[in-house]
């Protein structure tokens, strides 16, 4: 049994933490993480809440595999709703940070009201204090991290902590862990800062058990060996993410220059061969890989900076090594607003995580700012005296701090796309989904993703669809609604196990339900899993619906939709995503207004 039966329940404005018991009939339905978690959050706020008040419930919560022996068993989620997107928000992050939380015997954490004043929550197995964290008020996420570490003089807890952005609402600030891994997207840091508080700290020592353990360790041994096997782990290992970026680059599905673009010329630049060539002045920007909790994939990079690059040559503070480019931050920061200095990204990509915020929603909303400027619409008297044109570096560096800051122009960029590009008059340019941003995939080279994109419960997100085989073979719209729809599913599984998405190339359902019934009482199927993950799916759906969502909700930029693809493979041709969408309700059993028909809701036991 690899749950701890247990949530810690912290009500803030009354100061009070108490230890309750899970609902283990909902566990059962939803297994944990993203899929538990959505199932307490519609129980106890009402959707239509707005994001910020202290209405809103935020919820940590690990799965059933978070923290055994299996691979990758690091993962916890962050569910509540987004004041990026007012939906339902889900972001998922690895680190260290979700085993402590469950070995301090806890499979959920959750946080309602708003404290009084600043302070932030520390966790020694069943010994929970609020502690007041004014000092730590206006500090960085590592400022705070070594002020806790240093006060309890524990170096085994692990801190997830918010910055200034999150402090001060930016639209898509994150809650950094272990430094720089992230839950870090739809602006979950902002609802932490919205109650005031500034940390968790958690010091786990009970660990956990399994149902069978001989039988655990020979599926956990036998999947091991898939995922040693598989090609695509060992390209993640060897390369990290950011081996996408050459793909997307040959294939023509590259956002460039606010997706005006479909490739970019300074693609060897920035790609993982770069990261490991030595410039001019011998600096290598890569260190070395790094895995999170129990991972044997490791696709993480650690990185740092030329100390001659113009970003720090002044600035010891940033001489140290950190988190280096993953795919996205390399796309949002470099193709996204045509820049090609590998050291101005990798800075840019230190502050993401010292400040608490998501690079792509930063990077893309940098690119609309960027294509307002040299449109006349934003001015330099805007943007402090900072030219704000593609493939201006400095621009990138100055905007991050400064947005990071809360000041100046970083306060307008820190809306979000949808919301600066409205303020301008301009809502056209924003390259989101009902209001967080794309990630690098083009959806006119890539129309499954687009659908993916369209109909994903948090916004534009690549890592809640897969169907980039798909779009890969045949870059039309037929066929790809049903391989949307049972990705989408089987990720919403995947996600509430407490193991990676990653293990995905390499493991299909059957491998995830193999380990759950060796670690877990009970019957435990492929077929179980895939009604779970459609279940969770169409919960999420149901919150939006109650938050004011609705099918015109579900659609891509204008840009996509009807600006034909100017370069690569996909020359020419617009996304269709009319005819993937009318599909894909139907295979949902939703009606033509997307709304889950009453037999469906039955069905998943929803109704």
């Amino acid at each position: 049994m690899t749950w701890q039966q247990q949530i810690l329940r912290v009500n803030l404005t009354d100061g009070t933490c108490t230890a309750e018991p899970l609902n283990m009939d909902w566990a059962q339905d939803y297994l944990g993480e993203r899929g538990l978690a959505t199932r307490y959050l519609w129980e106890e706020m009402d959707p239509a809440t707005d994001a910020m008040s202290p209405d809103n419930v935020l919820i940590f919560a690990t799965g059933p595999l978070t923290g055994t022996m299996a691979s990758t068993s690091g993962r916890f989620a962050v569910v509540t709703k987004s004041p990026l997107t007012n939906g339902v928000a889900c972001s998922n992050s690895g680190g260290k940070f979700g085993a402590s939380l469950k070995f301090a015997g806890y499979d959920m954490l959750i946080l309602e009201g708003r404290s009084p004043t600043p302070v932030y929550l520390h966790i020694v197995d069943d010994e929970v204090t609020l502690h007041a964290a004014q000092d730590l008020w206006g500090k960085s996420v590592w400022e705070t991290d070594a002020a806790i570490h240093e006060k309890h003089q524990d170096p085994q807890l692990k801190i997830a902590a918010i910055g200034v952005s999150g402090e001060q609402g930016v639209r898509y600030a994150c809650i950094v862990n272990d430094l720089h891994r992230a839950a870090g997207r739809s602006g979950v840091g902002s609802v932490m800062g919205s109650k005031n508080l500034k940390a968790i700290a958690v010091h786990g020592s009970k660990g956990v058990s399994v149902d069978d353990m001989p039988r655990f360790m020979d599926v956990v041994k036998k999947t091991w060996k898939k995922l040693e096997q598989d090609d695509g782990r060992r390209e993640l290992t060897e390369l990290g993410t950011n081996a996408m970026i050459d793909t997307m680059e040959a294939f023509g599905g590259l956002p460039t220059n606010n997706f005006q673009q479909v490739q970019f010329a300074g693609t060897e630049k920035i790609n993982p061969e770069a990261m490991q060539t030595p410039n001019q002045n011998g600096h290598t920007n890569l260190i070395t890989n790094k895995a999170c909790f129990g991972c044997t994939i490791a696709c993480g990079r650690i990185a740092h900076i030329d100390q001659n690059h113009f970003s720090i040559v002044n600035r010891k503070e940033y001489w140290h090594a950190s988190g280096g480019l993953e795919y996205e931050t390399a796309f949002a920061f470099g193709p996204a607003c045509g820049i090609d200095d590998i050291d101005a990204l990798t800075f840019a990509g230190y502050l993401m995580n010292e400040h608490g915020m998501d690079p792509i929603s930063f990077g893309v909303t940098l690119a609309a700012a960027m294509e307002l400027f040299e449109m006349g619409i934003i001015t330099i008297e805007d943007t402090d005296g900072v030219a704000l044109n593609f493939g201006n570096a400095e621009a990138l560096t100055i905007m991050a701090e400064k947005t990071g800051k809360f000041e100046g122009f970083g306060q307008i960029l820190g809306l979000g796309s949808k919301r600066m590009c409205e303020k301008y008059g301009h809502p056209e340019l924003s390259m989101a989904v009902k209001g967080q941003e794309f990630a690098g995939y083009d959806s006119r080279a890539l129309p499954g993703m687009g659908l993916g994109y369209a109909t994903s419960n948090r916004g534009a997100c690549h890592l809640k669809h897969d169907v980039f085989a798909e779009d890969m073979e045949d870059q039309s719209a037929n066929g790809k609604a049903q391989p949307c729809k049972t990705s989408q599913d089987a990720i919403a599984t995947i996600d509430s196990t407490g193991l990676c998405l990653f293990t995905s190339g390499a493991w299909d359902m059957a491998d995830y339900a193999e380990q759950l019934d060796a670690a877990c009482k009970g019957s435990w199927t492929r077929e179980r899993l895939e009604k779970i993950g459609e279940r969770i799916w169409n919960l999420e759906r149901q919150f939006n619906l109650s938050a004011g969502l609705s099918k015109s909700d579900d659609t891509l930029p204008a840009r996509l939709l009807n600006d034909p693809a100017p370069g690569g493979t996909a020359k020419g041709r617009v996304c269709d995503l009319e005819t993937m969408l009318s599909e894909y309700y139907e295979l949902r059993g939703w009606s033509d207004r997307g709304v889950p028909t009453p037999a469906t809701l039955a069905r998943l036991n929803l109704s």
